[in-house]
């Protein structure tokens, strides 16, 4: 593997076999979802029935089980930021668009990146890369190509701390998005995300911030601990957002 990382094809190939595909066969709009650091969640079901509801293909993008980490290896590393950032995990999110066009005849002209915590900044840090050097997004290939189809993002609490490249850079691509802001969050402070929904809707996105009104992963049941604490209200009213904003972004 070159120094640069792997290439587009290789990082694909190494996802592939762990992604599930739903929905509809046949050249499709679709929506990519990528779950956060605690791993693979069952509230992402209720958003990818959402999806499917509306005729549009969801490829959910494992990005643990390709790299042989349980969900307790990536809460321990993932989670803390020792490993595995928003800007490396950005190749995962590039890898995934270029394969959905490439292998699962995905609508290179209708697609929508959705992310949860981790998987939010993941998608938000490679706004912010013009993918035109080897080393982006830690591809030895990174390539544009993939997100020219881009019509909308689906931001669910990104972390938006001090290594978030979306603090201080600009997005180079602008999709409309639709960006989740927990009132109460106490893994990114409300605050940071503030910061940066001002800073991208400053450049040019067309940007509706939700503030909900609940913790950190507010939507998913399995959170249990002290900082995060599952709502179903929310979870149905997250839901129902993230249909809506799907039909507008395709539609658009």
């Amino acid at each position: 593997m070159s120094r640069a990382g792997r290439t587009l094809d290789a990082r694909w190939a190494a996802l592939r076999p762990h992604a599930r595909v739903l929905g509809p066969d046949g050249r499709r709009p679709t929506v990519l979802m990528f779950h956060g650091c605690g791993g693979l969640g069952v509230h992402l079901d209720h958003y990818a029935a959402a999806a499917t509801a509306q005729g549009v293909r969801v490829l959910v993008v494992d990005s643990f089980a390709p790299r042989g980490w349980s969900d307790s290896f990536a809460k321990t590393l993932v989670c803390t930021g020792t490993i595995f950032r928003g800007a490396e995990r950005a190749g995962d999110v590039l890898a995934a668009a270029h394969g959905a066009i490439a292998e699962l005849d995905a609508d290179p002209e209708g697609l929508v990146l959705a992310g949860w915590s981790h998987g939010a900044w993941s998608i938000m840090d490679l706004m912010t890369m013009p993918l035109e050097r080897a080393g982006e997004a830690g591809l030895a290939d990174p390539s544009p190509g993939p997100l020219e189809g881009v019509k909308g993002l689906f931001l669910a609490y990104p972390y938006g701390g001090l290594t978030a490249l979306s603090r201080d850079r600009d997005w180079v691509r602008r999709p409309r998005a639709l960006a989740v802001l927990g009132e109460k969050d106490r893994v990114t402070h409300p605050r940071d995300a503030q910061r940066i929904y001002d800073r991208v809707a400053a450049g040019g996105c067309p940007l509706e911030v939700w503030r909900a009104p609940g913790r950190h992963a507010f939507d998913e049941p399995a959170t249990d601990l002290s900082w995060l604490r599952y709502r179903p209200d929310l979870l149905a009213e997250a839901v129902e957002r993230f249909g809506r904003f799907l039909g507008e972004a395709l539609a658009a």
